[in-house]
């Protein structure tokens, strides 16, 4: 498992913590942040440090991050933490959107992780997602996109890693 696959676990982890269907400690995050934040398209350290977006800001991040798929592109196998690939559930139109869910793995009963509006962060599957957005007169459109990927940084940028001994000499290791 690579370090970006790592993070996006582990950003489940603390989401799932922080905002628990039980006990939603942040219940006023809105779905759009706690998916793009699992996928790791903030640049904060945690889930309190970054500024919620709203759907105009959701939709703005889904047109510049991510391209739409048709349903049949999802893999059929699919974990998150075994692909390159992240996936987004749009429900609503994408440029007004309602709700964002990632999905995170297949082989699962409820595949699709997300925060819900009156809950807190939670997994589900897709036709408990359409009923819970299908009420109240709102849109039930299903879109599927696909996180673009990023262009890696080049080995430079990385760093080193250095261990210093007792003696005073050290290694140099590439990280």
């Amino acid at each position: 498992m690579d370090r970006e696959r790592l993070l996006i676990s582990e950003r489940i982890e603390e989401i799932t913590m922080m905002c628990a269907r039980e006990n939603p400690v942040y219940e006023q995050i809105s779905s759009y942040s706690i998916a793009l934040y699992a996928l790791g398209c903030f640049d904060s350290p945690d889930l309190m440090s970054f500024q919620d977006v709203d759907a105009q800001g959701a939709a703005a991040i889904l047109r510049d991050a991510f391209t739409e798929i048709k349903p049949e592109e999802l893999p059929s196998e699919y974990n998150i933490r075994d692909y390159r690939d992240q996936y987004l559930v749009v429900i609503g139109d994408p440029l007004f959107p309602e709700h964002f869910a990632v999905l995170t793995d297949t082989g699962k009963q409820r595949p699709y992780f997300s925060k819900l509006r009156y809950f807190g962060a939670g997994f589900d599957t897709l036709p408990e997602l359409i009923t819970e957005f299908s009420g109240e007169g709102r849109c039930t459109d299903i879109h599927f996109f696909r996180k673009n990927r990023v262009a890696a940084k080049p080995p430079v940028s990385n760093g080193k890693i250095y261990i210093v001994k007792n003696d005073g000499s050290y290694l140099s290791l590439d990280n």
